[in-house]
């Protein structure tokens, strides 16, 4: 087997897997997907199915990448010769180059957002957001950001593993909750914000229904990200001497401490402003703008600092998270195909570009080029997050609990035995990926399907 990359130590490991899960899911999604499901209650489940369900799917894949020491497919290939098994492993190598197309998107979004905070646009009392319709409906502007984005995380990857990917996490991941905290203080400082915090804290189990524990599982299967081989690929950086326990759990808590922060951040301050929390995905890029100009009138200097570290914060974090999906199809291109990084990391830049601006321009031009009433934004987003992703998190259980040898699980999972509590655990996480894990994948499809 080749020498590979490797992040470094176990706290780079950390870094690098954190700054996979943590992005839009956390910042953007996380907050109007509890508002659409009644708040504390949700995220009460939402933290179970991540310790119970998520992170031993998570601990699966990291089995995978890391016995396999390859990409996706090739660790497919490796682990299962002579069977078709490699045909997932490749499907896990086009989901993020897909979800990628349409991420930089929304990464673009932020970095347009970021210099219209920097600009002072939103602390002048003139209605800053509601200008995102027309924004994103136009041709160049967000075409330019989609493009700025993508060179941004593509001069990333070309740096490598330990010296791009591990370095920028490593610095990346401690100012990305540096700011989240002091966005966190400037929301509950505000007018009416005790209301947001009582929203995400304290739990009323009478709006618990099937949909917000499948909603709850699916957010934390979506958060974790899971399915999209990025796992695999980060896991197969991962040197022999680390404890996969501990990263998993440094992962998830990272993922789960960064999301009620995030929480924390947007919805006092929506509550603050009289907003209603299920406003649904603009909740950042549409009504926020709206709250950062309304206060702009009272404390522009402040409003205008917020504003500014507010849209950093998501910005960083979609970065981390871009970077982690398009070196999946970087792995797979300098290691099935012997391109150098710097040729393998331009082929996908292409591809994602191309992509990303026919989402882009759905919303203007493309408009009304539409499939079962989807634009190719939409469209892209709900085959991704619906199907590839939920078949992929399938897969990869039933590959783990069914197709590997479980003295070879046992082996990577407990470093050959010698992780004591790894080796006391081993039991019930290996039950969870065997047997709940796959009816809880399946549940999730239905829910997501119907």
């Amino acid at each position: 087997m080749d020498k590979r990359e490797n992040f470094g130590g176990m706290a780079a490991v950390i870094m690098a897997l954190a700054g996979s899960a943590i992005g839009l899911g956390n910042i953007w999604r996380f907050p109007y997907v509890v508002g659409q499901n009644g708040g504390a209650a949700f995220v009460f489940v939402y933290i179970i199915a991540t310790i119970f369900l998520s992170l031993p799917i998570f601990f699966a894949e990291s089995v995978i990448g890391r016995r396999s020491g390859a990409n996706c497919r090739g660790a497919l290939a490796r682990l299962a010769p002579g069977t078709k098994w490699h045909l997932f492993g490749l499907l896990c190598v086009i989901t993020p180059m897909l979800i990628v197309s349409y991420y930089s998107v929304v990464g673009g979004w932020s970095l347009d957002y970021l210099f219209k905070a920097a600009t002072l646009s939103f602390t002048g009392g003139a209605g800053a957001g509601g200008g995102f319709g027309s924004f994103v409906s136009s041709v160049w502007e967000p075409l330019l950001a989609h493009t700025v984005f993508l060179l941004v995380c593509i001069g990333i990857i070309f740096g490598g593993v330990r010296k791009g990917i591990g370095k920028v996490s490593k610095i990346g991941m401690p100012i990305l909750f540096l700011l989240i905290v002091v966005i966190v203080v400037y929301s509950l400082s505000l007018r009416g914000a005790g209301k947001g915090a009582a929203y995400l804290l304290q739990p009323d189990f009478s709006k618990l229904t099937a949909k917000t524990v499948l909603d709850a599982i699916g957010q934390s299967f979506y958060s974790l990200s899971l399915g999209m081989g990025i796992i695999i690929t980060y896991s197969s950086y991962v040197k022999k001497s680390e404890n996969l326990l501990v990263t998993g759990f440094g992962t998830a808590t990272a993922d789960l401490l960064f999301a009620m922060l995030a929480g924390m951040a947007i919805m006092p301050a929506v509550f603050a402003a009289g907003i209603a929390p299920g406003s649904g995905p603009g909740l950042i890029f549409d009504t926020l703008p709206f709250i950062f100009s309304s206060m702009g009138q009272q404390m522009p200097a402040l409003t205008a600092i917020a504003s500014v570290l507010f849209f950093l914060t998501v910005l960083f974090a979609a970065v981390t998270s871009a970077v982690s999906l398009l070196e999946v199809g970087v792995a797979y291109l300098t290691e099935e195909f012997k391109m150098s990084r710097i040729k393998a990391g331009i082929l996908a830049f292409i591809f994602a570009w191309t992509l990303g601006a026919l989402c882009s321009l759905s919303f203007g031009p493309l408009s009304g080029v539409q499939l079962f009433g989807l634009g190719i934004f939409d469209l892209l987003d709900r085959f991704c997050s619906n199907v590839l992703l939920i078949a992929g998190g399938l897969l990869c259980v039933v590959f783990v609990g069914w197709k590997m040898k479980r003295s070879d699980v046992y082996d990577e999972f407990t470093n050959s035995g010698t992780k004591r509590l790894n080796a006391r655990l081993f039991g019930f996480i290996y039950f969870v990926i065997r047997y709940l894990a796959p009816v809880a994948v399946l549940l999730v499809f239905l829910s997501s399907v119907l």
